[in-house]
């Protein structure tokens, strides 16, 4: 398959995605109980005539079909709406916070990708008590839920230590930088333990392959063969695991960021959900998934780069 014709099939998957989601999404607010004019018109509510007004320039009134059409040609539009308790448009509470979640994520997918390769290969190739110290680690690294690392982390290394601040992005740069390391360690523990075993097993197969075998009987050396015939063929698997993670990390980062403070789009959807503010959470969840739509495109791509003889979009 050409990457124009595979790029097309991926998009018209992804506006098939955005559209199923669009719609769930879009339904089970409406579903839910309570009302958005609570937020609007504060806990006392307000007039009848206040209430009608409201109610008429928010549409809230409106069918549910209606309010979900009129809504999707906003956006077809590139209008993602207007935040009822924000008072301001979605795309610019998104465009103000989802440089911290990008931040966030990035850093977290390069510690999840070196910790879980480089262990997880020496864990298989070294065998031993090394193999038993790094398993028994990555399986308290899996156990260990989110919040339980997160709060470890800070009274740790920010309350007693005093290395790393405890909350906010800081200021820009290296003091960003700083700022999102703890909350980008927090939420790579459990993907980097996993992505450790995953590692150590590909490996483990790669290594009683014939071309393996065939290469040590060959005299090459041992780097040779680990970088040549080890990993690259363990790369397949490894990927998958790293490209699923990473879409993962963005949903993941909602109790990371709301543990350490941190104003991105996770903290926004929760506000958003318990506030009811319709097109915030429409709008958060789309980018979230179009963002994990393109980072599993992505990583299909690199197959053919890792092993030439896969082909773009082949199902094999």
């Amino acid at each position: 398959m050409s990457l124009g014709s595979y790029v097309l099939r991926r998009f018209g998957g992804l506006l098939l995605v955005l559209l199923v989601t669009s719609f769930l999404v879009f339904g089970l607010l409406y579903l839910a109980p309570g009302s958005p004019l609570a937020y609007i018109l504060g806990p006392r509510g307000g007039s009848p005539a206040q209430v009608a007004a409201v109610t008429r320039e928010y549409h809230l009134d409106d069918p549910f079909i209606v309010r979900y059409v009129s809504w999707l040609g906003d956006v077809l539009h590139g209008n993602l709406g207007y935040s009822i308790v924000y008072r301001m448009p979605v795309s610019n509470l998104i465009d103000t916070r989802a440089s911290t979640t990008i931040g966030l994520v990035a850093l977290s997918a390069v510690i999840i990708a070196v910790v879980g390769v480089v262990f997880g290969t020496i864990a298989a190739l070294r065998g031993g008590w090394v193999d038993q110290v790094i398993s028994s680690l990555a399986a308290v690294g899996l156990s260990a839920p989110v919040f339980v690392i997160g709060v470890a982390l800070i009274s740790l290394f920010a309350v007693s230590l005093g290395w790393f601040p405890t909350f906010g992005v800081g200021g820009g740069g290296l003091d960003t930088l700083w700022h999102l390391t703890l909350p980008a360690i927090t939420l790579s523990v459990a993907s980097a333990a996993y992505l450790i075993r995953i590692t150590k097993a590909a490996v483990n197969e790669e290594q009683v392959r014939e071309h393996v075998q065939t290469a040590t009987v060959r005299g090459l050396s041992t780097g040779v063969i680990i970088r040549r015939h080890v990993l690259r063929n363990a790369l397949i698997p490894i990927t998958t695991v790293l490209g699923l993670t990473i879409a993962t990390l963005i949903a993941g980062a909602v109790v990371v960021e709301n543990v350490f403070a941190l104003d991105g789009l996770g903290s926004l959807l929760v506000k958003a959900i318990l506030q009811r503010d319709f097109a915030v959470v429409q709008a958060v969840v789309l980018v979230l998934v179009v963002a994990f739509v393109v980072i599993n495109a992505i990583v299909d791509v690199l197959y053919t780069f890792i092993d030439p003889r896969i082909s773009l979009g082949s199902r094999k």
